[in-house]
């Protein structure tokens, strides 16, 4: 009976120290990966791959005159044809400048 308690205690002592083994392997892993979550969300974010968008025109004053109205169409019309502006850039645009 001596050797079969021995045997017991011995997988018993087996056991637990393979437990807490792998309990602190666990603790120390998700430590480090939640240091690594921490580095990514505080790093600067990415650089966008898109360019600004183009200066919009300045407003005309109240009551501009036509001879304006007409150099700030032909104005968008370039930056139009320069690739600058989209088709619906400049129809906003161009709208923009007719209700003044």
């Amino acid at each position: 009976m001596p050797g079969l308690l021995r045997g017991v205690a011995r997988t018993a002592v087996i056991s637990g120290t393979a437990t807490a083994v792998s309990n602190r392997v666990s603790r120390r892993q998700a430590g480090r990966w939640a240091q690594q979550d921490y580095e990514q969300t505080t790093a600067a974010p990415p650089q966008q791959a898109y360019s600004a968008p183009p200066p919009s025109s300045p407003e005309p004053a109240a009551g501009a005159s036509m001879d304006t109205k007409i150099a700030q169409l032909k104005e968008l019309a370039q930056l139009k044809e320069q690739g600058v502006l989209s088709e619906a850039e400049f129809a906003a645009q161009k709208s923009r400048i007719l209700e003044l």
